[in-house]
C-alpha cells in the first residue's frame, strides 16, 4: 500500500467562521493554525498547502489568563539604531485585537512559503460583522471557553 500525497491542484478549501467569545488567546490561535495549515484533514501533506479559511469574530472578547495582559509583551524593531519598540498586550488588545490574533498564529506557523501563505487566509474582526458572509462559513466552536 502507497502512501496518499496530496497534489495542489486537487485542494478543495472550505470557509469556517469561529467567535473568539470568552476564549483564551493561545487556544484559539492553536485552533486556527490547525485549520489554515490543514492539520485537521486526513489528507494533510506536509509540504503541500491544504490549508481552508478562517474567519474570526468578536476578537475583542478574547481573554488572557493569568498574568499575560499586563506582563507580556510584543516587541518589533524599526531597522534604525535604537529603534526597538513594545507594547503590552492590554494596550494591544484594547487597541487591535485582531493583530494580537494575528501576531499569535502566525508564530504557530511554519517560516516558510507554506506559512506565509497560510496567514492571508485569516480574516479577524473585532465584532461579530464581517464581509464573509457571500462565502457561508461554517461555524465551528472550540474547547476552552471561559466563563
Amino acid at each position: 500500500m502507497k502512501t496518499y500525497m496530496a497534489k495542489p491542484e486537487e485542494m478543495e478549501r472550505k470557509w469556517f467562521v469561529i467567535d473568539a467569545s470568552n476564549l483564551p488567546l493561545g487556544r484559539l490561535s492553536t485552533a486556527v493554525a490547525d485549520l489554515l495549515s490543514g492539520k485537521n484533514k486526513v489528507i494533510y501533506t506536509p509540504h503541500v498547502d491544504c490549508g481552508d479559511f478562517v474567519v474570526v469574530i468578536n476578537s475583542d472578547k478574547m481573554v488572557l489568563t493569568g498574568n499575560k495582559l499586563t506582563d507580556k509583551k510584543y516587541y518589533w524593531h524599526t531597522g534604525y539604531p535604537g529603534g526597538i519598540k513594545s507594547v503590552d498586550y492590554k494596550t494591544l488588545m484594547l487597541t487591535d485585537s485582531p493583530k494580537a490574533l494575528n501576531l499569535s498564529v502566525k508564530g504557530m506557523l511554519p517560516k516558510n512559503t507554506l506559512g506565509r501563505k497560510a496567514i492571508t487566509r485569516l480574516f479577524a474582526y473585532k465584532d461579530e460583522n464581517h464581509n464573509q458572509q457571500a462565502q457561508k462559513p461554517q461555524p465551528i466552536t472550540v474547547k476552552g471557553a471561559r466563563e
